[in-house]
């Protein structure tokens, strides 16, 4: 069965995506990495995740993936002698200096091709391929013909990897230069800001103080160089049957949350397929649990489409925000319980069990919340009663990061997330209100 692939942008976002299902992550260092606005870790906080996804069955990938210039070369060298003792399973690269470093200094280590190497041909494969890399990550602009086509012409140990999930980038995997050109910000080398996204007007040269909008809407804007994100869970036989090992889930920079949603969601389908590919039905509740996270309109990126024919541009401006994530599920602090059982507290009634959690944002007491469990899609409940650990009862719990205790109708584990419920907690962030 193909690999489930999540992003890990820091440790909270690797621990939710191994509770959540994936079979294995990607992360980066602090360094060599496309995603230089993530958390990202340390060399030791690499040697720690290696262990903590190991010790779960799972594997954990380093993106190395930047384009590095001649006075980082020490630094990378250096940074490559710091984690070769980690353990990790693979390292994913774009660059063909950072390759052959790579296989200096760590001769063992497997090598993937990035997705910025645009593999789109079978040529292209078995070329990499001959040089030693055994995964590589395929462009996003192929359909599934052409990865078909790419996968009967390489040997059978040589893995297909690809994107099945998340922002999409307007030019070819990621070789975007307007970053460079309008702030000096080089998006093959982790620090895109992102101008694809950017509202424009136009400028007469006789009027340089008068602004003229480019409305594609009228009121809203334009966004003729804005991807929509990719959305695969409709069409998950039609991935399996095509020969990928391993299915991506783009968004290192995005929550914890997000991570958690997009994880279990493509989780649930992909094992409903496994347990009976012949029966298998797509369960809307699926793609409802996306719809739950921040992201721009789905589409489902050039596996169906020729780019030429139909680019997956935005028709609408900014992004459906998601669902309000209210907190985690902890760990059990018998300490605490006691408290709030000598405070007079049932821990264990007919409306449910008193569970313990760490806030992320403010619920207030009779609000509708919904939890979400690995394997489970949101069950909805209300938010009866709210204890601090000392046992008072709370109205709200408006401070980040407290710890307080909930009552719920059903078994709660921890890594649980309790979020606002549907059609509560939803923002948009547009000019007008963004049409869907």
């Amino acid at each position: 069965m193909p690999e489930l692939l999540s992003p890990a942008g820091n440790f909270e976002k690797l621990k939710a995506a191994v509770l959540y299902g994936a079979d294995a992550v990607y992360c980066a260092g602090q360094m060599f990495g496309m995603r230089a606005a993530a958390d990202n870790f340390t060399v030791e906080e690499q040697y720690e995740a290696v262990r903590y996804v190991h010790a779960r069955g799972k594997k954990l990938y380093l993106t190395v993936n930047t384009m590095p210039h001649v006075q980082e070369y020490p630094l990378l060298r250096k940074f490559l002698t710091d984690i070769r003792d980690a353990g990790i399973d693979a390292m994913i690269v774009a660059d063909l200096g950072v390759f052959a470093t790579v296989r200096e200094i760590i001769p063992e280590m497997e090598i993937h091709m990035s997705t910025q190497t645009s593999i789109v041909s079978p040529a292209a494969a078995k070329a990499w391929a001959a040089m030693g890399a055994k995964r590589l990550v395929l462009a996003r602009e192929l359909t599934m013909e052409e990865i078909r086509a790419i996968r009967a012409e390489l040997p059978h140990e040589i893995e297909l990897e690809a994107f099945i999930h998340g922002s999409m980038c307007v030019s070819y995997s990621g070789r975007c230069l307007l970053a460079n050109a309008f702030n000096g910000r080089d998006g093959n080398r982790g620090t895109c800001s992102q101008p694809c996204r950017w509202n424009y007007a136009l400028v007469e040269e006789k009027r340089p103080d008068m602004l003229f909008p480019i409305e594609q809407q009228e009121g809203v804007g334009t966004f003729i160089l804005s991807s929509k994100d990719m959305c695969m869970i409709e069409h998950i036989p039609e991935l399996m049957e095509c020969g990928i090992a391993s299915f991506k889930i783009e968004g290192r920079m995005k929550s914890a949350y997000y991570t958690a949603v997009a994880t279990n969601a493509y989780r649930m389908a992909i094992d409903a397929y496994e347990k009976d590919p012949e029966g298998y039905r797509f369960d809307p509740a699926w793609l409802e649990e996306l719809e739950s996270v921040s992201h721009r309109e789905y589409g489902t990126g050039f596996y169906f489409d020729d780019p030429m024919e139909n680019p997956q541009l935005m028709s609408a401006c900014g992004y459906l925000r998601e669902k309000a994530y209210f907190s985690t599920a902890t760990e059990y602090v018998e300490e605490e319980a006691e408290a709030l059982r000598r405070a007079g507290v049932a821990m264990e009634t007919e409306e449910g069990r008193v569970y313990r959690f760490i806030q992320r944002n403010k619920v207030s007491a009779g609000e509708g919340a919904e939890m979400i469990s690995p394997g489970k899609i949101g069950r909805g409940f209300a938010v009866s009663e709210l204890y601090s650990p000392e046992g008072e009862s709370l109205a709200a719990t408006p401070h980040p990061s407290m710890i307080y205790w909930c009552r719920v109708p059903f078994d709660v584990r921890e890594g649980d997330i309790m979020r606002a419920a549907s059609g509560k907690g939803l923002e948009i962030r547009a000019k007008d209100r963004l049409k869907t």
